[in-house]
C-alpha cells in the first residue's frame, strides 16, 4: 500500500479504519525528513496491511498541534486506536522494521490496562 496523505479532515477516518498505522510527520524543507521520506515509503510497501500516513506540518499545522508535534519528523505508531510509540527523528530501514515487529507483539490488553492504570493514579491526587 502506498502511502495516504492524512489531513486534518481524514485522519480519524483513515486511522480508525487500521489495526496499524504509522504516521510520519514532515516538511518539505526539512533535510532529515527527506532523508526518512524513501524508508518510510519502502516499509510502506513491505507492510501492505499497515496504514502509512503522512502529515505535511507546513498544510496541517493544526494537525500537527493536536498532537504536540514540535520536532520533525515524528514518526507515530498507532495500534488498535492507541499511540503505542512518538519519537523524532529519522530512522535507518533496520530500527524501523523493528519497532514495526515490536508494534504487532505487543500484547494490547496489557497496554490498555497499563494506560487505565497510569491514568487512575494520576487522578488520584485531584
Amino acid at each position: 500500500m502506498a502511502t495516504v496523505e492524512l489531513t486534518t479532515e481524514n485522519f480519524e477516518s483513515v486511522i480508525a479504519g487500521s489495526d496499524l498505522a504509522l504516521v510520519d510527520f514532515w516538511a518539505a524543507w526539512c533535510g532529515p525528513c527527506r532523508t526518512f521520506g524513501p524508508v518510510f515509503e519502502k516499509a510502506s510497501q513491505k507492510y501492505p496491511d499497515a496504514v502509512f500516513g503522512k502529515v505535511d506540518t507546513e498544510a496541517q499545522s493544526a494537525l500537527a498541534a493536536s498532537f504536540g508535534i514540535s520536532s520533525i519528523p515524528t514518526l507515530m505508531i498507532i495500534r488498535d486506536q492507541v499511540i503505542v510509540y512518538a519519537q523524532p527523528g529519522a530512522l535507518p530501514e533496520a530500527a524501523l522494521t523493528e519497532l514495526i515487529t515490536k508494534a504487532r507483539e505487543l500484547d494490547m490488553e496489557k497496554v490498555r490496562a497499563s494506560i487505565a492504570e497510569q491514568e487512575a493514579s494520576g487522578h488520584a491526587g485531584t
